[in-house]
């Protein structure tokens, strides 16, 4: 009867041995594939990622402060680029709030007045803008020049006015 015993004991222990090495044996099967499945999405985000950087690079080509030319020509006048930037976009949007709209706008607003929403710098003399009455809208360049007293000037380059 010990025998007996001791033989079941030893098939059930078996059983459970068996059981669980099946059990482990397929949940490690499970996360080969979910390590490999996520070593080619990150494979494939790497690629994107670099793609992107290098589309990046691209778009700040014309940009103040992608263009080294264009920062060494304010650093050596003493001021710093990005402050430079802060300053010609401040006084363009405080012109929004003008009677009869920005006057760097060379277009009167048919649905209210022409507002600048959005600038770009693409060195240290030019922006593009865009700028709207809220149905009407067109893109504006810009030149701008900074003296040694900090005094800004700008003048309207050209202007375009999209048809509606």
């Amino acid at each position: 009867m010990k025998n007996k015993v001791f033989m079941y004991l030893f098939v059930f222990t078996l059983l459970i041995a068996l059981f669980i090495y099946i059990s482990q044996k397929k949940i490690y099967e499970r996360q080969l594939e979910t390590i490999d499945s996520l070593e080619q999405k990150i494979g494939s985000l790497q690629e994107e990622m670099e793609y992107l950087r290098y589309e990046n690079e691209d778009l700040n080509y014309f940009t103040f402060q992608g263009n080294d030319n264009a920062m060494t020509y304010y650093e050596n006048q003493g001021y710093e680029p990005q402050v430079i930037e802060d300053l010609v976009r401040e006084h363009i949007y405080a012109q929004n709030v003008e009677n009869g709209g920005n006057p760097l706008i060379p277009y009167e607003g048919m649905e209210g007045t022409m507002k600048i929403n959005k600038v770009r710098f693409l060195n240290h003399k030019w922006v593009i803008a865009d700028f709207t009455d809220g149905r009407y809208w067109g893109e504006i360049i810009l030149q701008y020049d900074i003296d040694e007293t900090k005094n800004l000037t700008l003048h309207t380059v050209q202007s375009v006015l999209y048809p509606f």
